[in-house]
């Protein structure tokens, strides 16, 4: 038994959902595999779409979504500081019965952009170094180097992190709480 084998047989809410869209995606060209504790689906390699099960809905959530035409319009971002992975909620087998040909349209789509090596432009340096980071900064110049070595991605997920609070004190906790992990390369979630 795959760990997707397993992830399908739990529990969790939403498995009968989830168990149709995962029917959906192994009738097309994808690979499923295993990552970020939950099913995800590949085309030579590069991920296309993951299924997720949240509290109030599951979700097929598409990797490059922002590329998708999307249009049965059944894409949102997942959340406001969402740059490139679109998902599509459900929470019925109805619902999502009637939206496979639309999947089946996006997952196709999603193939090609990915065969065509089309890539999301992301545009570098759109976040702000909150004031404690850069106070941090002048005090520990190995940490500006850390945090200018990290990836892009990485650099963006800390600082919005670190400027989510109203709160200065909070706000320097989290830095501190977070520089062993910058130090080491790591982004806020890796382990």
């Amino acid at each position: 038994m795959t760990k997707a084998d397993e992830f399908y047989a739990g529990t969790a809410r939403w498995q009968v959902e989830m168990k149709t869209l995962r029917a959906i995606l192994l009738g097309t060209p994808l690979t499923e595999e295993f990552k970020w504790r939950s099913p995800c689906y590949t085309f030579e390699g590069g991920n296309i779409v993951a299924v997720w099960g949240m509290k109030d809905f599951c979700t097929l959530s598409f990797f490059k979504g922002v590329l998708l035409k999307d249009e049965a319009g059944l894409l949102a971002a997942p959340g406001e500081n969402s740059r490139s992975m679109r998902l599509a909620r459900f929470t019925s087998v109805a619902g999502i019965e009637a939206a496979t040909p639309a999947i089946i349209s996006y997952v196709e789509e999603a193939i090609a952009l990915e065969q065509a090596g089309v890539k999301v432009e992301l545009p570098k340096g759109d976040f702000v170094l909150p004031e404690e980071l850069l106070a941090a900064f002048k005090g520990d110049p190995a940490l500006e180097t850390a945090f200018n070595a990290l990836t892009p991605g990485r650099q963006r997920g800390y600082c919005l992190h670190f400027a989510q609070p109203k709160n200065a004190s909070t706000r320097h906790a989290r830095i501190e709480k977070s520089i062993p992990r910058i130090m080491a390369g790591k982004g806020m979630n890796e382990r």
